[in-house]
């Protein structure tokens, strides 16, 4: 059993909106990637919210929503929330975040078909050069993850076991584009209507 645990639950302090709330291609951002997530292979799906209205979204969608009443210690703390409401039996825990709206369900299947091919690990996609998300930690790791603290996911879990990081690259970098400013976001609308050939 793999377990994918979306993030969701940060306050957008550069944006100065919840960006999981904006819209891309006519869809909430969080709506858009649970539909994704939903339609790929994992096992079970939880999100991790501290906003109501994305809580809700997550119930809508049927997914298990777990509310981060700490949300202001950072992700990491999203991350642990995951893990300890995670299926006893997961083999591995998929960490994806909320604001990454090109994500799709094949690339995630692609993730989870190599990590099913060397199990013992850490799987990170590769977007051009650069690393992104999501990320599949097999449990082995999930006594270093529960010690992670601050604003950080499974970095320095990485940095720790750099041997055994297996990069997956993914040939579209769109996928791997997510929001953290509202010029990233109002980029990411461009590409939707090039893509597209319409306004989102």
């Amino acid at each position: 059993m793999i377990t994918g645990i979306i993030l969701a639950s940060g306050f957008s302090f550069r944006m100065k909106k919840d960006k999981l709330l904006l819209k891309v291609d006519k869809e909430y951002i969080i709506e858009k990637l649970i539909k994704e997530v939903k339609k790929s292979e994992l096992d079970e799906v939880l999100l991790i919210f501290r906003s109501e209205e994305v809580g809700k979204i997550g119930e809508k969608h049927g997914i298990k929503t777990v509310y981060n009443e700490k949300a202001y210690l950072g992700q990491s703390e999203s991350l642990k929330l995951g893990i300890m409401h995670s299926n006893i039996n997961s083999e591995a825990f998929m960490f994806l975040v909320g604001d990454q709206p090109f994500l799709d369900s094949s690339t995630i299947n692609k993730l989870l078909f190599e990590y099913r091919n060397t199990p013992q690990n850490i799987i990170v996609p590769c977007y051009g050069n650069n690393r992104g998300n999501p990320t599949i930690f097999p449990s082995v790791f999930k006594g270093d993850l529960l010690k992670i603290e601050g604003d950080i996911g499974g970095r320095l879990v990485m940095e720790k076991y750099p041997y055994l990081i297996r990069q997956i690259y993914i040939e579209n970098e769109r996928i791997g584009l997510d929001i953290d400013t509202s010029m990233s976001y109002e980029n990411m609308k461009n590409i939707i209507k090039k893509v597209f050939n319409e306004d989102s």
